[in-house]
């Protein structure tokens, strides 16, 4: 059993080295806070990914917040130390920790298997060094059989299996198989609740966010403001983002009602969708649904539309060489529901900026009355319209910004949605 090391004089603990191995896991978006919490107590961490690892968290994201730079590369010729880089790095650390682990991992744990540059640090430990692994899976790929006997094996060899979490998984299903809570995996490693760490934890992630049944709606996509019957005003938005948090806000429990802009994406799994295509469209949709318990307004809706749109397709022969639009404002949905709301709602919004995008967020989040901004930026890599990452800062009306490192989508709506959950 792991337990922190202990200074020789007053029984207290001291600071560790910590290194941590990240496998193909979907929770992996959530170690960069791990490390930066493990960072926090004083402790070095330095980071080993495997080569899936990469589909879910960013390396250079781990690089700024551990100092250390990542390695995935056994033959990567920076890291080579004397020839035996896996050895010295293994005997440098106080403790190793997995997190998360996937089942592949797992049974190359079982096996003793040698072939990622974190399995080849793994089996040059010493046999004094604590090997500590937080499984994160699919319920029904931990509770496979295969996996239940690796688990056994690990636990015979003496190494800590720490029993996965309970509660809403990636698949949609409900069950065993979610990374603990951050601050639940640094309690462990740090030594102080190793107590029964082989044992199922006696608190369900379920019950405790107590979103089951609440009504959340979101807006995604652009609109589409009529210039004439075949012209339109648009913008760039591809609704990624909205439908990411829409297929993680139903995982998690809610009642899901999709207010979408013209876009091309499937509906997600087991929500309301409605399509819209203008801004007073998804005003109106918005609208009757203004009783729900939670709004996320992510969509990119239009500012102006044409005061005057034309029945027919404008010709050019008739038009001119300049073409005149008259605009007036939209419906600002966002304003309307911070006006409106209720002491059971909450009201989230977005920000995409250029420029000084936390200052012009903090600026909306007052005056459109709402609980929450999502602020990005429009100008910058990794951030804003399209299919790939987002890099975004939560702002609220309690505590300074928060920013976070780039991500992809998918891991960004568990952020906002954790966020949400602790206003």
């Amino acid at each position: 059993m792991f337990r922190a090391i202990r200074s020789d004089r007053d029984g207290s603990f001291r600071l560790m080295k910590i290194l941590l191995g990240i496998t193909g896991s979907v929770s992996a978006y959530k170690t960069p806070w791990l490390v930066r919490d493990l960072r926090r107590g004083g402790h070095d961490v330095r980071v080993i990914m495997t080569p899936s690892a990469r589909e879910f968290v960013a390396p250079l994201a781990l690089e700024a917040v551990s100092t250390h730079p990542v390695i995935i590369n056994p033959y990567d010729p920076t890291i080579q130390e004397g020839g035996s880089w896996h050895v010295h790095l293994a005997h440098w650390a106080d403790v190793i920790c997995i997190a998360p682990c996937s089942a592949t991992t797992l049974a190359r744990l079982a096996a003793g298997l040698c072939d990622t540059a974190l399995m080849t640090v793994v089996c040059s430990r010493p046999a004094a060094t604590p090997l500590v692994v937080f499984p994160a899976m699919d319920t029904d790929m931990w509770h496979q059989a295969a996996t239940q006997r690796n688990v056994a094996q690990l636990r015979s060899d003496g190494i800590t299996v720490v029993e996965p979490d309970s509660g809403p998984l990636a698949s949609g299903l409900t069950g065993a198989g979610r990374l603990p809570e951050i601050g639940t995996i640094t309690s462990i490693i740090a030594g102080h609740d190793m107590q029964g760490a082989d044992h199922a934890p006696d608190h369900d992630l379920a019950a405790t966010t107590s979103v089951s049944g609440k009504h959340l709606v979101i807006t995604a996509g652009p609109t589409h403001e009529r210039i004439d019957a075949v012209r339109s005003i648009v913008n760039h938005s591809t609704g990624t983002m909205g439908f990411a948090l829409a297929a993680a806000a139903q995982r998690r429990g809610y009642l899901v009602t999709l207010i979408a802009g013209p876009v091309a994406l499937p509906t997600p799994h087991g929500l309301e969708r409605i399509d819209v295509v203008s801004a007073a469209d998804m005003y109106n949709a918005v609208m009757q649904h203004r009783n729900a318990d939670v709004f996320i307004m992510s969509a990119a809706v239009a500012d102006f539309t044409p005061s005057q749109p034309h029945d027919q397709k404008l010709k050019k022969d008739s038009v001119g060489d300049e073409l005149t639009l008259h605009l007036r404002r939209t419906t600002d949905i966002l304003a309307e529901l911070g006006a409106a709301k209720q002491s059971h709602q909450r009201v989230v919004g977005f920000a995409l900026e250029t420029g000084d995008v936390v200052a012009y967020a903090t600026e909306k989040l007052a005056k459109k009355k709402a609980d929450m901004i999502v602020a990005n930026a429009a100008d910058a890599p990794d951030s804003g319209f399209g299919p790939g990452r987002n890099t975004i800062t939560i702002i609220t009306n309690h505590g300074s910004p928060s920013p976070f490192p780039p991500m992809s989508k998918t891991a960004c709506a568990e952020v906002i949605l954790d966020a949400i959950e602790r206003l």
